[in-house]
């Protein structure tokens, strides 16, 4: 966790923020607060020992000084507006701009809502790792994969080896392993992962190896190398070379199967065996009660593949299907109190980890409500400034620590370790499952590999199993959404549960970035989409969230629920000014205008408060940069498109399906522009096609403007200023059409195509403006 009293401005003091009520924010009082900061300094401990401690940001008291008075510039600029309408000759861009100033006021109240009261948190792992190892709770481990093409078996295989390798008692380490794409690729990448796993674990245990990723410990050149790490290293190549050999033939030879007891399930890949027709696999690779490392000293953790039945027939539901899946399966088998979720692209970057989320979940004070503990998502290889916004700055630090001081943050899909008990009904109303062996409180003491517990293991993973089942309403992971993190982080939230935000100063967990605009763009829509499922329903956190969580959480929520809607704002202020700007009509006041420097105030004031937020979190000035441009085309690609998408939905004119990004290594030339910071645009692709018109139109904006200057005097300054503005943001686009010639240049398709929209909006623009 980042604690810098000297950039930030925070004291550190001990407090909790659980022994509050679901709804003591609801109102934003004087008493609320003096209530609020009362119990921020509560100090936690087990037996006397501190194991974790918060301290509120310092900034929030002038943050919610300055909310007031952004409020009221909100109000004065609804009252222009209005007032205009009233007063003078209104047209339909007129009504488009007071729409627009609508929406904006709105998603600023979002983010107003999580800068009531930030936190910072500190636990210390030392003094929980202290207690005996029969007290440690029992932990599972889930990892997701769903295609070994898009996702590498030996990215999966890092991954696991990472959890497996914990500072944890490994009898008490259970991972399993979703494959939904059920590929006997990944199987066989596992199967070598188990038998490397016998000489990696004792050696990071032995050696205290912080990157517990081979792959990771073995590409850094800050290790001193023995002969045990160099033979260590011959293993994991020799391992990595069979693994992505079977990958490109894309078959398992027999030869390569050189453990007798796992030959038979490959016998069950036959030819009617496809990604959507498929029965359950479940195979035990390593087994705690029987497997020792080679040197027999070592337990080793379990490690269990398992592919779920699959059928055309039956709903899958993605990866909260996949996920609920694990959930029962587990549940059956090992049934451990504390449950890890990762993407198979996110290994773990610190042993420490679970101890680090147990200084939380076995508080006494609080476990009762304690849903879960969320991490961050850090990446490596990110450039020097973040060209993608990649990070997700304001997502995984900004925001979580504004939602920590709340109700506590949104799950965010990956890095999380959750209570077991939370996917079975509020806090104080357990909801039985259908069967005694899933309950969560039941005490697993057969062996994971007794026929009777594998037979139920297998019926559980059924694709018909759910049906009249509460799985995925109100057990488990939820459905109704591609976004089934914020989905469900959501739900249990609205349900009184809690959670915590655990960022520690070295990163619990890491995952490579997308190096392709597509590639970001494209992942984005899908979650725009999700979102829009959650906001446009009987669940949204406008309504079903404010009355659930009260008035500041369920606000809050609504700046991920709506972040579709900040598409029409973007396109209208990045296009309706810039057509009047080429044909001299004024839609701003003029210089000399007091309401002038209203519309000055409130956008220094938003984009000066987002650039402190971001450099107070450890952002850089050009990195807050990129982001803001980013979401300006974000705005034009991916919540665009995803809207349109989710209206096709709606009306049943389309359907849509979970595509999964792919985490496949790049070439060297993208990976090069990468560095260099050069946008990619990657193949043709008709999301570029709004972007790209609106940089051309700001283009041609920007150069009217400035010869319109001495013809208009001070009339359209403040159109110029905001022109301006977008075309700078524009440079990579106009950089990428006429100045490169590499692969990652706009397409010359979209290029002509965007020059044609651009002149049939400039020519629409005679029609409403003349």
């Amino acid at each position: 966790m980042r604690l810098r009293s000297d950039s930030s401005g925070d004291t550190l003091q001990p407090c909790s923020i659980y022994q509050s009520s679901p709804k003591l924010f609801a109102s934003i009082k004087k008493r609320d607060i003096e209530t609020m900061e009362a119990h921020d300094k509560r100090k936690h401990s087990v037996g006397g020992t501190t194991l974790h401690t918060c301290h509120p940001c310092r900034r929030a008291v002038p943050y919610r000084i300055y909310g007031v008075i952004h409020t009221c510039g909100i109000l004065a600029l609804m009252y222009h507006h209005i007032n205009s309408l009233l007063t003078a000759d209104t047209t339909l861009i007129t009504y488009l701009l007071l729409f627009s100033d609508v929406i904006l006021a709105f998603m600023w109240a979002t983010s107003a809502s999580l800068r009531f009261n930030p936190v910072h948190r500190s636990e210390y792992p030392e003094m929980y790792a202290a207690k005996p190892k029969q007290d440690f709770p029992k932990l599972d481990v889930f990892i997701c994969t769903a295609d070994p093409y898009k996702e590498p078996p030996m990215m999966v295989v890092n991954t696991a080896l990472s959890a497996m390798a914990y500072d944890y008692p490994s009898d008490k380490i259970s991972v399993y392993v979703s494959d939904d794409g059920g590929s006997s690729l990944t199987l066989f990448a596992l199967m070598e992962a188990a038998k490397f796993s016998k000489r990696w674990l004792p050696y990071c245990k032995n050696n205290n190896i912080q990157d517990r990723s081979p792959e990771v410990y073995f590409s850094s050149k800050s290790h001193t190398w023995n002969d045990e790490a160099d033979n260590l290293k011959m293993m994991y190549e020799d391992m990595k070379s069979r693994a992505e050999h079977v990958v490109d033939t894309g078959k398992v030879e027999t030869e390569y199967i050189t453990c007798d007891q796992f030959r038979g399930v490959f016998d069950l890949w036959t030819q009617k065996f496809t990604r959507q027709e498929h029965p359950t696999i479940i195979q035990v690779l390593q087994n705690s009660e029987t497997d020792m490392d080679d040197s027999g000293k070592f337990i080793m953790p379990n490690l269990i593949y398992v592919s779920r039945e699959k059928s055309k027939v039956s709903p899958h539901h993605f990866k909260a299907g996949a996920l609920n899946t694990l959930l029962r399966v587990s549940g059956v088998m090992t049934n451990s109190p504390v449950i890890l979720t990762l993407d198979c692209d996110m290994y773990s970057n610190d042993p420490t980890t679970p101890v680090r989320a147990l200084c939380y979940l076995t508080d006494p004070k609080i476990k009762s409500g304690l849903g879960f503990v969320q991490f961050p998502q850090k990446f490596q290889g990110v450039s020097k400034n973040d060209i993608y916004a990649c990070e997700y700055k304001r997502l995984f630090d900004i925001n979580m620590i504004g939602f920590d001081g709340l109700m506590g943050p949104n799950h965010v899909g990956t890095g999380c370790f959750f209570n077991r008990r939370v996917f079975y009904g509020p806090p104080s109303n357990m909801i039985s499952a259908e069967i005694d062996e899933l309950n969560p409180n039941r005490i697993a003491d057969k062996s994971i590999e007794a026929k009777d517990v594998l037979e139920l293991a297998h019926n559980v993973a059924g694709c018909s199993y759910e049906y009249n089942t509460n799985w995925g309403s109100k057990m488990g992971f939820r459905y109704g959404s591609l976004v089934e993190d914020y989905y469900t982080g959501y739900m249990l939230h609205c349900e009184g549960w809690r959670s915590v935000f655990c960022s520690p100063k070295r990163a619990a967990f890491c995952g490579d970035v997308p190096k392709s605009l597509i590639d970001v763009v494209s992942q984005q829509k899908r979650w725009a989409i999700g979102l829009l499922d959650v906001s446009i329903s009987r669940y949204s956190p406008l309504t079903y969230g404010v009355k659930s969580m009260g008035l500041l959480v369920g606000v809050g929520y609504c700046q991920y629920a709506f972040w579709a809607f900040w598409s029409i704002p973007l396109i209208v202020y990045g296009v309706l000014p810039q057509l009047a700007l080429l044909y001299g009509v004024s839609v701003f006041p003029k210089s000399s205008d007091p309401w002038f420097w209203l519309y000055i105030f409130l956008f220094l004031g938003a984009y000066g408060q987002d650039l402190l937020d971001f450099v107070l979190e450890g952002g850089t000035y050009r990195g807050w940069w990129n982001d803001q441009r980013m979401w300006m085309i974000r705005g034009f690609t991916s919540f665009f498109f995803g809207s349109i998408e989710f209206i096709l939905k709606t009306l049943n004119l389309s359907t849509h399906g979970f595509n999964l990004t792919s985490k496949a290594n790049e070439d060297d030339e993208q990976g090069k522009r990468y560095e260099k910071e050069i946008f990619d645009f990657g193949p043709s692709s008709s999301m570029f096609l709004p972007l790209t018109a609106a940089a051309i139109l700001n283009l041609f904006a920007f150069v009217w403007g400035i010869y319109g200057l001495f013809i208009w005097g001070e009339r359209l300054v403040l159109e110029l200023i905001l022109v301006s503005f977008a075309a700078v943001n524009c440079l990579p686009v106009y950089e990428a059409m006429m100045l490169r010639k590499d692969a990652g240049k706009l397409p010359k398709r979209v290029s002509v195509l965007a020059g044609i929209l651009t002149f049939a909006l400039i020519l629409s623009g005679y029609f409403f403006l003349e």
